[in-house]
Protein backbone atom coordinates (compact mmCIF):
# COMPACT_ATOMS: atom_id res chain seq x y z
CA UNK A 1 0.00 0.00 0.00
CA UNK A 2 1.53 3.13 -0.71
CA UNK A 3 -0.08 6.49 0.47
CA UNK A 4 1.07 9.09 -2.52
CA UNK A 5 -0.56 11.96 -0.70
CA UNK A 6 -0.70 15.47 -0.10
CA UNK A 7 2.22 17.84 -0.82
CA UNK A 8 3.25 22.34 -0.74
CA UNK A 9 2.07 24.05 -1.69
CA UNK A 10 -0.32 26.59 -0.20
CA UNK A 11 -1.36 32.47 -4.29
CA UNK A 12 -0.42 34.66 -7.27
CA UNK A 13 1.09 35.73 -10.34
CA UNK A 14 4.27 36.50 -12.57
CA UNK A 15 4.60 34.81 -15.07
CA UNK A 16 7.82 33.21 -15.59
CA UNK A 17 7.15 32.03 -18.83
CA UNK A 18 4.26 33.32 -21.10
CA UNK A 19 1.46 31.33 -21.48
CA UNK A 20 -2.20 31.90 -21.66
CA UNK A 21 -2.66 32.83 -18.19
CA UNK A 22 -0.34 35.89 -18.04
CA UNK A 23 -1.59 37.11 -14.60
CA UNK A 24 -1.87 33.72 -12.48
CA UNK A 25 1.40 33.01 -10.93
CA UNK A 26 0.53 30.61 -8.25
CA UNK A 27 0.21 30.51 -4.26
CA UNK A 28 1.76 29.41 -1.83
CA UNK A 29 1.04 25.95 -1.88
CA UNK A 30 4.48 25.97 -0.15
CA UNK A 31 6.01 28.10 2.03
CA UNK A 32 6.94 25.34 3.14
CA UNK A 33 9.53 22.57 1.80
CA UNK A 34 12.32 22.40 -1.00
CA UNK A 35 15.01 23.06 -3.34
CA UNK A 36 17.54 21.08 -5.44
CA UNK A 37 18.86 22.73 -7.98
CA UNK A 38 19.51 26.52 -6.13
CA UNK A 39 20.32 25.35 -2.95
CA UNK A 40 21.06 21.39 -1.40
CA UNK A 41 19.91 20.33 2.14
CA UNK A 42 23.03 17.85 2.43
CA UNK A 43 23.96 19.42 5.47
CA UNK A 44 23.80 16.10 7.59
CA UNK A 45 20.22 16.69 8.71
CA UNK A 46 17.56 14.19 7.81
CA UNK A 47 18.32 10.32 6.60
CA UNK A 48 22.01 11.07 6.04
CA UNK A 49 22.23 11.62 9.84
CA UNK A 50 20.47 14.12 12.70
CA UNK A 51 23.16 16.50 13.94
CA UNK A 52 21.35 18.77 16.37
CA UNK A 53 19.75 21.60 15.37
CA UNK A 54 20.93 25.35 16.30
CA UNK A 55 18.44 26.87 18.19
CA UNK A 56 19.13 30.61 16.84
CA UNK A 57 18.60 29.41 13.29
CA UNK A 58 15.29 27.57 14.23
CA UNK A 59 14.63 31.09 15.75
CA UNK A 60 15.36 32.81 13.04
CA UNK A 61 13.06 30.34 10.55
CA UNK A 62 10.74 31.00 12.82
CA UNK A 63 10.32 34.77 12.46
CA UNK A 64 11.21 34.23 8.46
CA UNK A 65 8.20 31.48 8.29
CA UNK A 66 5.57 33.02 9.98
CA UNK A 67 6.09 36.88 9.26
CA UNK A 68 8.80 37.63 5.92
CA UNK A 69 7.03 37.84 2.37
CA UNK A 70 10.22 38.59 0.68
CA UNK A 71 9.36 41.24 -0.85
CA UNK A 72 6.36 40.21 -2.32
CA UNK A 73 4.27 43.09 -1.53
CA UNK A 74 4.87 44.53 -4.95
CA UNK A 75 2.69 41.62 -6.75
CA UNK A 76 -0.16 41.07 -3.88
CA UNK A 77 -0.17 45.18 -3.86
CA UNK A 78 0.61 46.33 -7.09
CA UNK A 79 -0.21 43.83 -9.30
CA UNK A 80 -3.23 41.79 -7.75
CA UNK A 81 -4.10 45.48 -6.28
CA UNK A 82 -5.69 42.95 -3.09
CA UNK A 83 -5.05 45.52 -0.70
CA UNK A 84 -7.63 47.75 -2.46
CA UNK A 85 -9.93 44.26 -2.47
CA UNK A 86 -9.00 43.53 1.59
CA UNK A 87 -10.13 46.77 2.88
CA UNK A 88 -13.30 47.51 0.73
CA UNK A 89 -14.95 43.90 0.99
CA UNK A 90 -12.94 41.82 3.14
CA UNK A 91 -14.29 41.11 6.85
CA UNK A 92 -13.41 39.24 9.10
CA UNK A 93 -16.15 37.13 8.61
CA UNK A 94 -15.68 36.68 5.06
CA UNK A 95 -12.03 36.05 5.41
CA UNK A 96 -12.78 33.31 8.53
CA UNK A 97 -15.25 31.87 5.31
CA UNK A 98 -12.54 31.11 2.83
CA UNK A 99 -10.17 30.04 5.58
CA UNK A 100 -7.76 32.75 7.01
CA UNK A 101 -7.15 32.37 10.54
CA UNK A 102 -6.58 34.38 13.32
CA UNK A 103 -3.85 34.14 15.87
CA UNK A 104 -5.61 34.62 19.07
CA UNK A 105 -2.48 35.30 21.08
CA UNK A 106 -1.29 38.07 18.52
CA UNK A 107 -4.72 39.71 20.29
CA UNK A 108 -4.84 41.83 23.38
CA UNK A 109 -6.83 40.60 26.14
CA UNK A 110 -9.42 43.47 25.90
CA UNK A 111 -9.58 42.95 22.22
CA UNK A 112 -10.44 39.06 22.70
CA UNK A 113 -12.99 40.23 25.78
CA UNK A 114 -14.61 42.22 23.05
CA UNK A 115 -15.39 39.47 20.63
CA UNK A 116 -16.51 37.39 23.02
CA UNK A 117 -18.87 39.80 24.36
CA UNK A 118 -19.98 40.12 20.84
CA UNK A 119 -18.69 43.97 20.59
CA UNK A 120 -17.00 43.64 17.88
CA UNK A 121 -18.40 43.97 14.34
CA UNK A 122 -16.47 40.93 12.72
CA UNK A 123 -18.46 41.71 9.15
CA UNK A 124 -16.84 45.20 9.12
CA UNK A 125 -13.80 45.41 6.85
CA UNK A 126 -12.63 48.21 8.68
CA UNK A 127 -12.07 45.34 11.84
CA UNK A 128 -9.97 43.14 9.21
CA UNK A 129 -7.37 46.21 8.97
CA UNK A 130 -7.53 46.42 12.97
CA UNK A 131 -6.77 42.79 12.93
CA UNK A 132 -3.76 43.36 10.45
CA UNK A 133 -2.25 46.02 12.25
CA UNK A 134 -2.04 43.65 15.28
CA UNK A 135 -0.09 41.02 13.24
CA UNK A 136 -2.84 38.54 14.11
CA UNK A 137 -3.80 37.24 10.79
CA UNK A 138 -2.01 33.57 10.00
CA UNK A 139 -0.02 34.31 7.15
CA UNK A 140 -0.74 37.99 5.81
CA UNK A 141 1.52 40.93 6.67
CA UNK A 142 -0.58 44.47 5.90
CA UNK A 143 0.83 47.99 5.93
CA UNK A 144 -2.67 49.89 7.48
CA UNK A 145 -1.52 53.97 7.78
CA UNK A 146 -4.04 56.94 8.11
CA UNK A 147 -4.39 58.42 4.91
CA UNK A 148 -6.58 61.96 5.18
CA UNK A 149 -8.19 60.91 8.52
CA UNK A 150 -8.74 57.62 7.19
CA UNK A 151 -7.07 54.37 7.63
CA UNK A 152 -6.26 52.45 4.93
CA UNK A 153 -4.31 49.52 3.94
CA UNK A 154 -1.26 50.68 1.86
CA UNK A 155 0.60 47.43 1.51
CA UNK A 156 -0.19 43.55 1.66
CA UNK A 157 2.14 40.68 1.41
CA UNK A 158 1.75 36.90 2.04
CA UNK A 159 4.35 34.52 3.89
CA UNK A 160 5.24 31.05 4.13
CA UNK A 161 2.07 30.68 7.42
CA UNK A 162 -0.60 31.19 4.42
CA UNK A 163 -0.91 27.80 3.48
CA UNK A 164 1.41 25.99 5.85
CA UNK A 165 -0.23 27.08 9.40
CA UNK A 166 -3.44 26.83 10.66
CA UNK A 167 -4.77 27.84 14.61
CA UNK A 168 -6.24 25.05 17.13
CA UNK A 169 -9.23 26.83 17.30
CA UNK A 170 -9.45 27.51 21.13
CA UNK A 171 -10.98 30.90 21.11
CA UNK A 172 -13.59 30.27 18.68
CA UNK A 173 -13.49 28.33 15.61
CA UNK A 174 -10.75 30.02 13.16
CA UNK A 175 -8.98 31.73 16.02
CA UNK A 176 -6.31 30.35 18.02
CA UNK A 177 -2.84 29.26 18.96
CA UNK A 178 -0.93 28.21 15.58
CA UNK A 179 -0.40 25.17 14.69
CA UNK A 180 3.00 25.95 11.83
CA UNK A 181 3.70 23.01 9.64
CA UNK A 182 0.00 21.78 9.72
CA UNK A 183 -1.52 22.38 6.09
CA UNK A 184 -4.76 25.02 6.15
CA UNK A 185 -7.04 22.65 4.58
CA UNK A 186 -9.77 25.00 4.82
CA UNK A 187 -8.18 27.81 2.73
CA UNK A 188 -9.33 28.73 -0.20
CA UNK A 189 -6.59 30.31 -2.24
CA UNK A 190 -8.05 30.32 -6.01
CA UNK A 191 -11.38 31.57 -4.42
CA UNK A 192 -8.92 34.51 -2.41
CA UNK A 193 -6.82 35.19 -5.04
CA UNK A 194 -10.20 34.79 -7.95
CA UNK A 195 -11.22 38.63 -6.22
CA UNK A 196 -8.53 40.91 -7.54
CA UNK A 197 -9.62 43.12 -10.41
CA UNK A 198 -6.55 42.37 -12.16
CA UNK A 199 -7.38 38.45 -13.16
CA UNK A 200 -8.34 38.16 -15.95
CA UNK A 201 -12.22 35.65 -16.38
CA UNK A 202 -11.64 32.79 -17.37
CA UNK A 203 -8.56 32.26 -14.81
CA UNK A 204 -11.42 33.67 -12.08
CA UNK A 205 -13.37 30.67 -13.13
CA UNK A 206 -10.38 28.37 -12.97
CA UNK A 207 -9.39 29.48 -9.04
CA UNK A 208 -13.03 29.43 -8.02
CA UNK A 209 -12.74 25.83 -9.12
CA UNK A 210 -10.44 24.76 -6.86
CA UNK A 211 -12.28 24.60 -3.30
CA UNK A 212 -10.34 24.64 -0.11
CA UNK A 213 -7.24 23.04 0.78
CA UNK A 214 -5.93 23.12 -3.03
CA UNK A 215 -3.58 24.76 -5.31
CA UNK A 216 -2.29 24.22 -8.42
CA UNK A 217 2.13 25.52 -8.17
CA UNK A 218 2.53 25.30 -11.64
CA UNK A 219 -0.66 26.92 -13.66
CA UNK A 220 1.74 30.04 -13.73
CA UNK A 221 4.27 27.90 -15.41
CA UNK A 222 2.94 25.51 -17.94
CA UNK A 223 -1.08 27.10 -17.97
CA UNK A 224 -2.28 23.76 -17.47
CA UNK A 225 -5.07 23.25 -14.07
CA UNK A 226 -4.05 20.14 -11.61
CA UNK A 227 -5.01 21.62 -8.25
CA UNK A 228 -3.13 19.49 -5.39
CA UNK A 229 -3.70 19.24 -1.66
CA UNK A 230 -2.04 21.60 0.22
CA UNK A 231 0.49 19.35 2.14
CA UNK A 232 1.73 18.98 5.62
CA UNK A 233 5.08 21.18 6.28
CA UNK A 234 5.92 18.64 8.96
CA UNK A 235 7.83 15.66 9.71
CA UNK A 236 10.39 16.81 7.05
CA UNK A 237 13.52 16.21 8.73
CA UNK A 238 14.05 12.76 7.71
CA UNK A 239 12.52 13.14 4.49
CA UNK A 240 15.56 13.08 1.22
CA UNK A 241 13.22 15.06 -1.29
CA UNK A 242 9.79 17.16 -0.52
CA UNK A 243 6.60 17.15 -2.82
CA UNK A 244 4.86 15.03 -4.06
CA UNK A 245 6.98 14.44 -7.35
CA UNK A 246 10.48 14.90 -5.00
CA UNK A 247 11.92 17.51 -7.12
CA UNK A 248 14.15 17.83 -4.72
CA UNK A 249 15.02 18.44 -0.67
CA UNK A 250 13.37 21.14 1.46
CA UNK A 251 15.04 24.13 0.70
CA UNK A 252 14.26 23.90 -3.41
CA UNK A 253 10.89 24.34 -2.69
CA UNK A 254 10.94 26.93 -0.46
CA UNK A 255 13.05 29.21 -3.12
CA UNK A 256 10.63 27.96 -6.07
CA UNK A 257 7.49 28.98 -3.60
CA UNK A 258 8.90 32.26 -2.41
CA UNK A 259 9.83 33.41 -5.80
CA UNK A 260 7.67 32.03 -7.95
CA UNK A 261 4.44 31.58 -6.39
CA UNK A 262 4.62 34.31 -3.51
CA UNK A 263 6.27 36.03 -6.35
CA UNK A 264 8.64 37.79 -3.62
CA UNK A 265 11.91 38.98 -4.88
CA UNK A 266 14.46 36.33 -5.16
CA UNK A 267 16.58 34.27 -7.35
CA UNK A 268 16.01 30.49 -8.57
CA UNK A 269 17.12 28.95 -11.40
CA UNK A 270 15.96 25.46 -12.34
CA UNK A 271 16.92 24.38 -16.14
CA UNK A 272 14.55 21.27 -16.14
CA UNK A 273 11.60 23.54 -15.73
CA UNK A 274 13.03 26.34 -17.87
CA UNK A 275 13.25 28.89 -14.63
CA UNK A 276 16.53 31.16 -14.23
CA UNK A 277 15.18 34.26 -12.20
CA UNK A 278 18.06 36.34 -10.74
CA UNK A 279 17.20 39.29 -8.72
CA UNK A 280 18.93 42.18 -6.90
CA UNK A 281 18.83 42.74 -4.36
CA UNK A 282 18.18 38.72 -3.81
CA UNK A 283 15.64 38.54 -0.47
CA UNK A 284 14.94 35.34 -0.57
CA UNK A 285 18.22 32.93 -0.55
CA UNK A 286 20.10 34.05 2.36
CA UNK A 287 17.47 33.50 4.40
CA UNK A 288 16.52 29.65 3.30
CA UNK A 289 18.93 28.05 5.83
CA UNK A 290 17.14 29.46 8.40
CA UNK A 291 13.62 28.87 7.23
CA UNK A 292 15.06 24.85 6.60
CA UNK A 293 16.23 24.51 10.32
CA UNK A 294 12.83 25.83 11.84
CA UNK A 295 11.01 23.39 9.13
CA UNK A 296 13.17 20.59 10.52
CA UNK A 297 12.08 21.20 13.81
CA UNK A 298 8.53 20.75 13.16
CA UNK A 299 7.62 17.23 14.55
CA UNK A 300 4.76 15.30 13.13
CA UNK A 301 1.62 16.02 15.57
CA UNK A 302 1.07 12.57 17.96
CA UNK A 303 -2.41 11.13 17.52
CA UNK A 304 -5.11 12.57 20.04
CA UNK A 305 -5.77 10.48 22.99
CA UNK A 306 -7.98 7.70 22.20
CA UNK A 307 -8.59 8.69 18.47
CA UNK A 308 -7.64 4.70 17.38
CA UNK A 309 -7.80 1.52 18.93
CA UNK A 310 -4.29 0.26 20.22
CA UNK A 311 -5.61 -3.42 19.59
CA UNK A 312 -6.90 -3.19 16.24
CA UNK A 313 -3.40 -1.29 15.13
CA UNK A 314 -1.22 -3.79 16.60
CA UNK A 315 -2.93 -6.34 14.05
CA UNK A 316 -2.63 -3.71 11.51
CA UNK A 317 0.97 -2.90 12.00
CA UNK A 318 1.80 -7.00 11.45
CA UNK A 319 -0.32 -6.80 8.07
CA UNK A 320 1.55 -3.66 7.38
CA UNK A 321 4.70 -4.92 7.94
CA UNK A 322 4.05 -8.77 6.19
CA UNK A 323 0.97 -9.66 4.17
CA UNK A 324 -0.36 -6.52 2.60
CA UNK A 325 2.81 -5.45 1.72
CA UNK A 326 2.65 -1.57 2.88
CA UNK A 327 6.07 -1.62 4.14
CA UNK A 328 7.79 -2.14 0.92
CA UNK A 329 7.46 1.01 0.05
CA UNK A 330 6.34 3.24 2.86
CA UNK A 331 9.56 1.76 4.82
CA UNK A 332 9.07 2.37 9.10
CA UNK A 333 12.71 1.94 9.53
CA UNK A 334 13.42 4.65 6.78
CA UNK A 335 10.75 7.70 8.07
CA UNK A 336 7.99 5.37 6.32
CA UNK A 337 8.80 6.29 2.53
CA UNK A 338 11.53 4.73 -0.14
CA UNK A 339 12.08 7.91 -1.38
CA UNK A 340 15.41 8.10 1.29
CA UNK A 341 16.58 5.05 -1.75
CA UNK A 342 16.06 7.51 -4.38
CA UNK A 343 12.83 5.25 -5.57
CA UNK A 344 10.09 7.30 -6.87
CA UNK A 345 7.07 5.29 -8.66
CA UNK A 346 5.34 5.34 -11.82
CA UNK A 347 1.54 6.62 -11.63
CA UNK A 348 0.70 3.15 -13.05
CA UNK A 349 2.10 1.31 -10.10
CA UNK A 350 -0.46 2.93 -7.29
CA UNK A 351 -3.41 3.83 -9.71
CA UNK A 352 -2.80 7.54 -9.65
CA UNK A 353 -3.90 9.89 -12.14
CA UNK A 354 -0.93 10.55 -14.15
CA UNK A 355 -1.95 14.24 -14.97
CA UNK A 356 0.08 15.94 -12.21
CA UNK A 357 3.01 13.93 -12.98
CA UNK A 358 3.45 14.20 -16.41
CA UNK A 359 3.56 18.19 -16.00
CA UNK A 360 6.62 17.80 -13.27
CA UNK A 361 10.69 17.16 -14.03
CA UNK A 362 9.80 13.46 -12.15
CA UNK A 363 6.98 12.06 -14.12
CA UNK A 364 6.59 9.97 -10.96
CA UNK A 365 5.35 10.40 -7.52
CA UNK A 366 7.41 10.10 -4.24
CA UNK A 367 5.92 7.65 -1.38
CA UNK A 368 4.46 9.83 1.36
CA UNK A 369 5.54 9.32 5.14
CA UNK A 370 3.26 8.40 6.80
CA UNK A 371 3.46 10.09 9.95
CA UNK A 372 0.85 12.41 10.85
CA UNK A 373 -1.04 11.13 8.61
CA UNK A 374 -4.14 11.03 10.66
CA UNK A 375 -4.08 14.72 10.64
CA UNK A 376 -4.69 15.55 7.14
CA UNK A 377 -7.46 14.31 4.88
CA UNK A 378 -7.92 14.19 2.32
CA UNK A 379 -5.16 11.70 0.70
CA UNK A 380 -3.26 11.43 -2.78
CA UNK A 381 -1.85 14.07 -4.11
CA UNK A 382 -5.65 14.84 -5.81
CA UNK A 383 -7.25 14.49 -2.95
CA UNK A 384 -8.97 11.48 -4.24
CA UNK A 385 -9.29 9.67 -1.23
CA UNK A 386 -11.31 11.30 1.80
CA UNK A 387 -10.30 9.40 4.43
CA UNK A 388 -8.24 6.52 5.76
CA UNK A 389 -10.39 3.69 4.78
CA UNK A 390 -10.72 4.82 1.08
CA UNK A 391 -6.57 4.90 0.66
CA UNK A 392 -6.55 1.27 2.06
CA UNK A 393 -9.87 0.41 -0.26
CA UNK A 394 -7.89 1.67 -2.67
CA UNK A 395 -4.77 -0.15 -2.05
CA UNK A 396 -6.62 -3.24 -1.74
CA UNK A 397 -8.56 -3.17 -5.24
CA UNK A 398 -5.75 -1.94 -7.08
CA UNK A 399 -3.11 -4.18 -6.13
CA UNK A 400 -5.44 -7.01 -5.40
CA UNK A 401 -4.16 -8.04 -1.60
CA UNK A 402 -7.44 -10.10 -1.10
CA UNK A 403 -7.72 -8.01 2.55
CA UNK A 404 -11.20 -8.84 4.53
CA UNK A 405 -13.30 -5.95 6.21
CA UNK A 406 -11.43 -7.04 9.34
CA UNK A 407 -7.93 -6.46 7.99
CA UNK A 408 -9.01 -3.24 6.25
CA UNK A 409 -10.04 -1.89 9.68
CA UNK A 410 -6.97 -2.96 11.51
CA UNK A 411 -4.77 -1.55 8.98
CA UNK A 412 -6.81 1.93 9.37
CA UNK A 413 -6.48 1.80 13.05
CA UNK A 414 -2.69 1.27 12.53
CA UNK A 415 -2.36 4.51 10.02
CA UNK A 416 -4.34 6.34 12.68
CA UNK A 417 -1.90 5.67 15.27
CA UNK A 418 1.30 6.89 13.41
Amino acid sequence: MRTESPRPTRPAFRWVRPSRFTFMAGLLAAAPALLVFACGDDDGTGPRGRRPLDPQLVAQGKEIFRFDTFGDEVYWTDTLRMNEVIESAVSPAAALGVGLKVDADALPAAVKQAIAAGDVDLDDPATTLALLELDAVVGVKGMVETVNGVKRLTRVGITCALCHSTVDNSFAPGIGKRLDGWPNRDLNVGAIVALSPAVPDELRAILNGWGPGFYDPRINIDGLNTPIVIPPAFGLRDVAKETYTAEGPVSYWNAYVAVTQMHGQGSFEDPRLGIDINASPDLVTSKLPALREYQFSLEAPTPPAGSFDAAAAARGEQLFKGDAGCAECHDPRNSFTDINSNILHAPSETGMDPAYAQRTTQKQYRTTPLRGAWQHPPYFHDGSAATLADVVAHYNSFLKLGLSAQQRADLVEYLKSL
